[in-house]
This record gives structure tokens, sequence and C-alpha cells, in this order.
């Protein structure tokens, strides 16, 4: 069975993730003032109560994270949730229903309605590739390619739409790219010398054995290829992924065929290029994993609303 990279859930460290940017966000709103036009004419002593819903189809994610802001702004509000991550909606579904102090439903509104519209929109989005990729076996995954302090939220977002996570950062895997081929190796005087991709993926094995202590020794070992020759000398030394850079789709099936034929057991990954135009054709080629930063650099943000009422 091929080795996996860890797959997020919410957990603590989302959580923490997700308080931090809320706190951000209250800034941003408030700095360290009042929402003046609620403060005005919303009497202090009103209760309310309302529903957010959705303004059109897709997928929602983000309700532990709204429930998360709602908690770390010490609002006086009550939120239930009448969906559950993961679920599809349609235009009119009520994801959520909510109630307490007026000004505090007013005041925390925006904040609620833009985390769960941002990560509802990548769920959305990642259901649209899968949609897109439809029975071809071939996995979905996201990239590092997300917004700097949200990662966690969105991977945890295209988990929601069904896709699957490549690694976290920098520190859980080794991905050798053809950056790190070609500046050259490390500890040596010679700027001439230069690490073969077979090498890179031998050297890289060998740290880990050496060097990376109980967490790291069974790390994923995946190495960028961006034609059929290098695929040739790479998959004798069998890295757990070989990453297909930008290659067409003819390359894409003899990549496969190479595999198949020399060294089964290695994945190969499908990159550069990949929209939902292309997705579905790509998954056609044989290959078992594709990987686009578009889930969550080009997802828009959901449409909800809030409506007062029950």
């Amino acid at each position: 069975m091929a080795k996996e990279f860890r797959q997020l859930q919410w957990d603590a460290q989302v959580e923490d993730d997700c308080r931090q940017l809320v706190r951000l966000a209250v800034r941003e709103d408030l700095d360290r003032s009042w929402d003046w036009t609620t403060v005005i004419l919303v009497p202090r002593t009103a209760r309310a109560v309302a529903r957010i819903v959705s303004r059109e189809t897709g997928v929602i994610a983000g309700l532990k994270a709204a429930q998360c802001a709602l908690d770390e702004m010490q609002v006086d509000v009550q939120f239930e949730p009448a969906v559950q991550d993961g679920d599809r909606i349609v235009p009119g579904t009520c994801v959520a229903h909510v109630r307490g102090a007026a000004r505090d439903l007013l005041t925390s509104e925006r904040i609620v309605l833009n985390f769960l519209g941002r990560l509802s929109g990548i769920a959305s989005l990642t259901r649209r590739f899968l949609d897109a990729i439809g029975a071809a076996p071939a996995k979905l995954y996201d990239t590092r390619k997300t917004t700097p302090g949200w990662r966690r939220l969105e991977k945890y977002a295209v988990r929601c739409g069904g896709g699957n996570n490549h690694r976290l950062g920098l520190f859980d895997a080794v991905l050798i790219k053809d950056n790190h081929l070609a500046f050259g190796a490390p500890d040596t005087a010679s700027s001439e010398v230069r690490f073969t991709p077979a090498d890179a993926v031998r050297h890289a094995r060998a740290h880990l054995r050496e060097h990376g202590g109980a967490a790291l020794t069974d790390a994923m070992v995946e190495i960028e290829v961006d034609n059929l020759g290098q695929l040739l000398l790479v998959l004798p030394e069998s890295p757990d992924i070989v990453l297909l850079d930008n290659m067409s789709l003819d390359q894409l099936r003899e990549a496969v065929a190479l595999r198949n034929k020399l060294a089964p057991h290695v994945q190969l990954e499908a990159s550069g290029g990949v929209n939902l135009s292309t997705v579905g054709k790509i998954a056609l080629t044989g290959v078992d994993r594709i990987s686009s930063g578009a889930l969550t650099h080009s997802a828009v943000g959901f449409d909800l609303g809030l409506d007062w009422g029950e």
C-alpha cells in the first residue's frame, strides 16, 4: 500500500491557527474601539435570532471555525449548526441558527461569514475538481500555495470538499524540485558539483535514515522531473512519488507505461496546468495523483448571508 501524507482533521493545531486569525480579524474590524453603527442604532438589551443561509450551490466548510470565532470574540451568541462540514448545500439552505444579543450578532456577523465563505469556497471548488475527475482513480491533492497563516484551515477545507492533503510544510516530507538540483550539492567547495535526480533520491534516503530520527525515518520522498529521461533515471531508486511537472497528456501516458513496466510501486503525480478544463483528461492518463494549487489560491468566496428570523 502506498504511503500517504498526513491528512488534516479539525484538531488543536487547526483551532489554534483559527483563534490567531480571529484575533487579527477583530483587530481589522474593531481596532481597540467599537462597532459604532451598532452601538448607535441597536439597544444594548435587544435580543435576536437569525439564520446563516447559503446563496449558492456548493460544499459547506468552516462551521467549527465559526464557532471558534464566536468563542474567541467572547460574544453573547449561541451558534447551532444545521448541517455538517463537508455537506453539499443549495441556495436557501440554512447552515446554522444563531441567537443572542443583537449587538453581538451584528458585530460578529462579517467575521463569521468571512471564515465560512473562504473555507466553503475552497471546499466547493475542490468538489468541482473531483466531479470533473469523475470515475477515474486518480486522487486530488492540494499544495503549499495557500494564504499565509491560513494553511491548516485551507487544507482542512480541501478535505471537507473530498480532496487530499499534500505535505503540510517543508518539515514533514522531502520534495526534491528542479531548483534543489540546479543549485548544487551541499557542503562542497565546487559550485560545479550537481546532484543528478537519482543521486538526490539516494542522498535523501540516506540522510533520513542517519539523521531523521523516528519521526522522519519513514518520511515521504518525492522528486520532480520534467522529462521522461529523468523519470527513467529516478524510477530504479524507488522514490515514494515522482512528480511529473507540466507534461503533456501524451507524455503522462508514456510516463505511466514506463512506471508500470519498471517500478509499479512508485506513485506518479501530475502537476502544472491543472484546472477544471484539464483535470479530467489528466486523470484518464493513469497517473495516481493530481496536485493543483488552484484549489486554494483560486477559490472564490462562497456566498452566505445572515437573515433575521428562525
